[in-house]
């Protein structure tokens, strides 16, 4: 699957979704094949199955979008019950729903000044670079607890490690840098905590609650996803609606439905330049009317998953009036994403700001010549030149 400009579909998951549902494949790199499934029902299949593990992918080559592994071994991300469900326990009340709402408010005032400087600027401006990118980075290293100084520096950790051009070895080199980091942060958190994530996490260590390999690996993931994640995310979300300006019309009229025209947007753009972590079945397993046999690698991929005609009417169409059935883009099952509230959270706050802060927001060049990052897993614009 080769990264695409804009929200253009890949074309191979969108065929197979309607002609192959469940499809052997062979990816870039590692070994094998593997199976790919893209239809809504046998993906939930597959993603909420006890039979399908995450953990027997470690230390196994299974053809995959990079030459490295994404997730570290020891992290909640290849983990399964019951390791997976300690872990999830310990970072749950982060992410959780009180949290989120204590944290909108200091969201939304970070954000109106950060588009107060935007505008204070003048036109044009990248909203990546000026409000997007510092917005995201800021609330997840004050959440888990990464110090603003250090940003910099995990950012560059990040776009590495999320490279499918990056080799095995810098991979691993990267991911040894990473490691050694935030277990010398944990140790000082350990002794000093604070009111954030990694403070938590250090606590449990010490209580025997957490080993140091589960909190640094967990630690990684859920930093280096946060950054990533909702960066592209939105800044697709505002490319979107900036390219779809009747329906940008209607929301700007009726703002209580942003929402629901971001559970749209979520379902609407295709995330992803590869199909995320694989799993191993541990027994014969049948969907779609295929056998998958114990010890064969499979594949979910969510953004096909929302595209499914039998699930959407119109599919291909965004529509942010939309209210069909829950989309996918945050997984589903046990591995459904320890962050989606944030991601929702502060996806909500941004447009919400932009569109009352910019009722004239449009982007500064044609559309076609936004430049979208390439050779990298996740998908999103390198800059988001705007004027109002």
């Amino acid at each position: 699957m080769d990264p695409l400009p804009g929200t253009v579909f890949d074309p191979l998951p969108h065929r197979l979704l309607r002609e192959e549902p469940v499809a052997r494949v062979r990816l870039r790199h590692g070994e094998g094949h593997a199976w790919l499934v893209t239809r809504y029902e046998h993906v939930k299949q597959i993603a909420a199955d006890p039979r399908m593990s995450r953990a027997l992918t470690v230390g196994r080559p299974v053809t995959s979008m990079t030459p490295h592994t994404l997730a570290p071994a020891g992290g909640v991300g290849r983990a399964d019950p019951p390791e997976h469900t300690r872990l999830r326990r310990l970072i749950a009340p982060t992410f959780g729903r009180r949290r989120m709402r204590a944290l909108r408010d200091h969201t939304r005032e970070q954000a109106a000044e950060l588009a107060r400087r935007t505008a204070q600027a003048g036109p044009p401006a990248d909203l990546a670079e000026t409000f997007i990118g510092p917005l995201s980075s800021t609330v997840v290293a004050e959440l888990l607890g990464v110090p603003a100084a250090d940003l910099d520096r995990v950012e560059q950790w990040r776009a590495g490690i999320l490279s499918s051009d990056t080799t095995a070895a810098e991979g691993e080199a990267v991911k040894k840098e990473i490691a050694g980091y935030f277990a010398d942060l944990a140790r000082q958190r350990a002794d000093r905590p604070v009111d954030d994530l990694l403070s938590e996490l250090a606590g449990a260590r010490e209580t025997g609650g957490l080993s140091t390999r589960e909190l640094v690996s967990t630690a990684v993931m859920l930093t280096l996803n946060g950054l990533d994640a909702v960066r592209n995310i939105v800044a697709t979300m505002v490319y979107v609606l900036l390219t779809h300006p009747e329906e940008t019309a209607r929301l700007r009229a009726d703002p209580r439905r942003l929402p629901l025209a971001v559970d749209e947007l979520l379902r609407y753009i295709p995330q992803r330049n590869g199909v995320g972590m694989p799993r191993i079945a541990t027994a014969d397993i049948e969907v779609g009317g295929v056998t998958i046999r114990e010890g064969e690698a499979v594949y979910v991929f969510y953004p096909a998953a929302n595209r499914d005609p039998t699930v959407y009417t119109d599919p291909d169409r965004l529509d942010l009036e939309r209210n069909e059935a829950p989309n996918l883009a945050f997984g589903h099952g046990v591995h459904y994403c320890a962050g989606a509230q944030l991601a929702r959270m502060e996806a909500e706050v941004m447009l919400e700001t932009l569109l009352d802060r910019f009722p004239r927001l449009a982007t500064a060049v044609p559309p076609e010549q936004i430049a979208w990052r390439t050779g990298t897993v996740n998908r999103g614009p390198v800059t988001l030149p705007v004027t109002w």
